[in-house]
């Protein structure tokens, strides 16, 4: 059996908001309302209030990338993530050309809400690449 699709998915307190961020990130786009809603918000209220609000996902509208989905969970972040994305805007690039689009990633993103981390320079072995954080901490890479 060989797997067919993968899903990522993200642990959170705002669901939404995370989900939202990444669809900024990555170009995906929210599921479709469901029938008979207008909105994603009429749907939410339609439901129980312990239920509103507890997921959301989002998908490559080119069918390429994997689906995410990001889900409310009551704990928050402790320690550093142990599988991260890497989002990668410089592939191809080298020196002070791939620093520029790293760069300039990185201040779309930071106006959205991430934070930026360290920037590692290329060496023997690796690429030059940026950690940062989204919205709520979880670790993720320019490269």
């Amino acid at each position: 059996m060989s797997v067919k699709q993968v899903q990522v998915t993200f642990d959170c307190a705002d669901p939404e908001r995370v989900g939202r961020f990444w669809c900024e990130v990555l170009g995906y786009v929210p599921p479709p309302t469901p029938e008979g809603f207008a909105t994603w918000d009429d749907f939410n209220r339609a439901q129980p209030p312990e239920e509103q609000g507890t997921w959301f996902a989002c998908s490559d509208p080119t069918g390429a990338g994997p689906r995410l989905y990001f889900q409310r969970v009551p704990e928050g972040k402790v320690v550093k993530n142990r599988v991260h994305l890497d989002v990668r805007v410089g592939t191809g690039l080298v020196g002070d050309e791939r620093l520029a689009v790293l760069e300039a990633e990185c201040a779309r993103l930071v106006a959205l809400g991430a934070v930026r981390g360290q920037l590692l320079l290329a060496d023997d072995e690796n690429e030059s690449c940026l950690n940062m954080q989204d919205v709520e901490g979880n670790e993720f890479c320019l490269a």
